[in-house]
């Protein structure tokens, strides 16, 4: 297998391309690998750091009118985007959904989905095959127990794929603070879903717009 690494490797957003595949209510009633609403809160920061930096987003569910829709909170990031709906558990054997993928021209697919051993995994392995660079965002993505979800990245990566999560995703298309025309968009995509960081930004922002007290000398 050939080694990732090499400065090559790292994701660049214009050449990365983002797949959010059957984020719906019938796969979250059965998610336990993770919170449910910690892999919500992690999708929705995914998708406005995708839309921060200009990545394309292919949106897809399986089976909507049974399954639900795709959360809100990722739809609303894409407001009147087409989500592709499927009937193959497969995404990538869905040749509407590979056509949008061709159709921007990049290399890096980017991949985060429920359930993780199913949905996730069989796209993933299929694309890898086909040549794709494919990293799956594991914390954007889960499965319908912690063991499904952990064999099913052992698998991925035994395949080829390379496993980040959803900030180190957008550390890495950003991967420099001076480029000023993303910075502060991502800064306040980190700050409405990062946690703590956020929480600790936006601390740190209110200790420099504090006057220091005065002394009285």
């Amino acid at each position: 297998m050939t080694l990732r690494n090499g400065l090559g490797s790292l994701l660049r957003p214009e050449d990365s391309v983002l797949v959010l595949i059957d984020h719906q209510p019938y796969q979250l009633a059965n998610l336990n690998s993770h919170e449910p609403q910690m892999v919500i809160n992690n999708t929705a920061g995914l998708a406005k750091a995708a839309r921060a930096f200009g990545v394309p987003t292919i949106l897809t569910t399986v089976v909507a009118d049974r399954g639900g829709l795709l959360f809100p909170q990722i739809t609303d990031v894409f407001p009147g985007q087409e989500v592709i709906d499927r009937t193959l558990i497969n995404t990538w054997e869905d040749p509407k959904v590979v056509d949008a993928v061709k159709a921007t021209g990049r290399k890096q697919l980017v991949i985060a989905g429920l359930w993780t051993e199913v949905c996730v995994a069989m796209p993933t392995i299929q694309a890898l095959g086909e040549g794709w660079d494919v990293t799956v965002v594991t914390d954007a993505s889960g499965g319908t127990s912690v063991e499904a979800h952990e064999v099913a990245i052992q698998r991925m990566i035994g395949a080829g794929a390379n496993m980040m999560t959803w900030v180190a995703v957008a550390a890495e298309w950003q991967r420099d603070w001076a480029r000023i025309d993303t910075a502060g968009k991502l800064t306040e995509v980190f700050t409405q879903h990062a946690g703590g960081s956020g929480i600790a930004y936006l601390w740190e922002q209110q200790l420099l717009n504090t006057p220091v007290p005065n002394s009285g000398r």
